[in-house]
């Protein structure tokens, strides 16, 4: 069974880790949660990254803001994909945590979804995995079909309405 590693660089990031959760519960991948900062813990984040492999993790979803340098800290000790959520910040909204989250240096890409997009960060994580488990990649296409169907029918209505 696949599994994926959600960890958010403190505990009032929860709420946009909710959504990703929901996500990979969606499409039936295991995951634990983590609250690990890689200011304030930064041993732990090492650690947890260096062995994340060993401990059956396959993608890693970081949820950060402000400085954010969680996703790009697990990344430096890893070779499995690593996703970024930047969190909204009340400073800069969420701009900061972007741009800490995108701008990272040659040879540590890190994939990043919109600000506070934690659905996205699940259904991404799907998406690789999916290359690997079939079941995954049907599940998905099935999402993506129910996502087409959703817009034709709101289109239907919308026209109905207005005639």
């Amino acid at each position: 069974m696949p599994k994926v590693a959600v960890l958010m660089g403190s505990k009032s990031d929860f709420s946009i880790v909710q959504p990703t959760i929901e996500s990979l519960k969606h499409f039936k991948i295991d995951y634990e949660v983590r609250v690990i900062s890689a200011h304030r813990s930064p041993d732990i984040a090492r650690a947890f990254s260096m062995n994340a492999q060993a401990n059956g993790f396959e993608v890693i979803i970081c949820a950060a803001g402000k400085a954010a340098h969680l996703a790009g800290m697990i990344a430096a000790y890893t070779t499995l994909p690593v996703i970024a959520v930047p969190v909204l910040s009340a400073a800069f909204d969420g701009l900061d945590s972007l741009l800490s989250s995108v701008q990272m240096p040659s040879g540590v890409p890190v994939a990043t979804v919109a600000v506070n997009a934690g659905e996205n960060a699940g259904i991404l994580a799907a998406q690789i995995l999916g290359i690997k488990y079939p079941q995954i990649a049907n599940m998905l296409s099935d999402f993506k079909a129910k996502l087409k169907e959703k817009v034709i029918n709101d289109d239907l209505m919308l026209n109905t309405e207005l005639t």
